[in-house]
């Protein structure tokens, strides 16, 4: 069969199958998220969903402006539509966050939440989130920060503002959990899941670092990557100020 080389740093060799297949997702053109969905109609995106997140982040439109403008006609504004005039379709990233059921088109594009109990192997609790992918992201950070985040307040002699400690620091589960939601590999249907044990809490998300980031390079202390996997998930994400 045909042999493929590349070149790493300043050797040249054989590309293995992981190597393949990053350089064959290369060759799109268009990532997965920009790409337009010929299964979908405008009418599978939600109005209300749009609007909601135009005024969310402030829009320099007026809310008449935003209630009146066609769907159509904001879909191109925002750029979560594509094709001709006379074949207008959803594009994948307009139904992540703009459809209310995203999973009709994107399967896996959901959330899954599971507490263990004191025995690893015992479910406790299993949440499935659905709906548009930003909803789910907030309503994963309340669960976790209303169900699994525990405060201890100790007070100290002659002082008098209590020490106050946390079981888990809500910022870096906040940037692990939207992380996840801006780097998975959407055309991938297994979905996002959160697994919440006695000592620890586990992301596991399809299919991890974006190449030639590997777990090696993560355990560096700074790591450089102008790779992304889904740079429109990341710009709206980034409007709703849930990463930078």
């Amino acid at each position: 069969g045909r042999i493929y080389y590349i070149r790493k740093g300043s050797v040249t060799c054989i590309a293995d199958k992981e190597d393949e297949r990053h350089l064959l997702a290369q060759t799109n053109k268009i990532p997965f998220d920009d790409r337009i969905c010929h299964q979908a109609t405008l009418t599978d995106l939600n109005k209300l969903l749009i609007e909601d997140f135009l005024q969310t982040v402030g829009s320099a439109l007026t809310e008449q402006q935003i209630i009146d403008m066609p769907i159509d006609q904001l879909g191109w504004n925002m750029q979560i539509i594509g094709g001709s005039s006379e074949y207008l379709r959803p594009k994948n990233v307009g139904l992540l966050f703009f459809s209310k059921d995203p999973e009709r088109f994107i399967p896996g594009a959901h959330i899954e939440i599971v507490r263990f109990g004191e025995n690893e192997s015992e479910v406790f609790e299993e949440k499935i989130l659905h709906g548009p992918i930003h909803k789910q992201l907030e309503e994963a950070l309340n669960y976790l920060q209303a169900q699994v985040i525990t405060e201890k307040v100790q007070k100290v002699f002659g002082q008098a503002a209590a020490i106050r400690a946390y079981n888990y620091p809500f910022g870096a589960i906040e940037e692990v959990i939207c992380n996840a939601v801006y780097h998975k590999s959407w055309d991938d249907r297994t979905p996002i899941e959160i697994n919440i044990y006695k000592d620890r809490i586990t992301v596991y998300n399809i299919e991890g670092p974006v190449p030639p980031i590997n777990n090696e390079d993560l355990k560096q202390e700074r790591v450089v990557c102008r790779s992304y996997r889904n740079r429109r998930v990341g710009d709206f994400l980034k409007e709703l100020h849930l990463t930078e």
